[in-house]
């Protein structure tokens, strides 16, 4: 497992659509899937993504609509658009219309775990898969952590929470923020969930690092004396 963002697969065909997502979830993302732009929509309006895979055969609105509709929204999170279509005039259109990516179908998952990883880096200003606060260094393509040049050991959520405060480092990250970021629709979690993973993980950062609780906003990752 290599991630622990939140992404959303917009794919009519049910298959298609399962295959991504169990390969995305064994890359560590929460994933969750809707069947149509409108859906899509809805979805976006009430839970927050960190990146969003379009197909472009859609029923009734296409990808090409729900690109140009979610720009136009004022939306900005990253496009990743995974279609059969591999024609020049379509990745043009797409990419011209606010896509930030284009893949053609069959691909190898992967590459499009990774092409997910570089557009969730890119759009965060974090351009290296490795990241640091402090004592902490992180490897997100490799899963490596450590604390002052020792390695720890972090769980799959701990993951999810550790580097979606990493690639927001200095910021303050919201409780529901780092709820979405680690789990999908259909996972469910405790009402302190959040609180114990925080807990678990000030224990193995030591010195040089800290999880700072913002009361009433979140939490924010800093750097501290050794």
């Amino acid at each position: 497992m290599l991630y622990g963002m939140r992404v959303l697969i917009v794919e009519d065909d049910a298959l298609v659509a399962d295959a991504i997502r169990s390969g995305l979830a064994a890359s560590g993302f929460a994933v969750d899937h809707v069947g149509s732009a409108e859906a899509a929509r809805i979805a976006l309006r009430h839970e927050n993504f960190d990146l969003i895979v379009i197909d472009l055969g859609l029923p009734v609105a296409d990808g090409f609509s729900l690109v140009q509709r979610l720009r136009a929204d004022g939306l900005t999170l990253p496009v990743l658009i995974l279609t059969a279509r591999d024609a020049l005039a379509d990745r043009v259109n797409a990419l011209d219309l606010g896509a930030d990516d284009y893949l053609v179908k069959p691909f190898e998952l992967p590459e499009l775990a990774a092409r997910c990883r570089a557009l969730i880096r890119r759009s965060t200003s974090a351009l290296s898969a490795n990241l640091s606060c402090g004592s902490l260094e992180v490897d997100l393509a490799r899963r490596q952590a450590s604390v002052a040049g020792a390695s720890i050991e972090l769980t799959r959520r701990e993951w999810a929470i550790i580097e979606c405060l990493l690639l927001h480092v200095g910021q303050v990250v919201s409780k529901d923020k780092l709820q979405q970021a680690i789990a999908s629709w259909d996972e469910v979690l405790t009402p302190n969930a959040i609180e114990v993973y925080i807990s678990r993980l000030r224990a193995k950062l030591g010195v040089g690092v800290h999880i700072r609780t913002v009361r009433g906003l979140g939490y924010r990752l800093e750097e501290t004396e050794k």
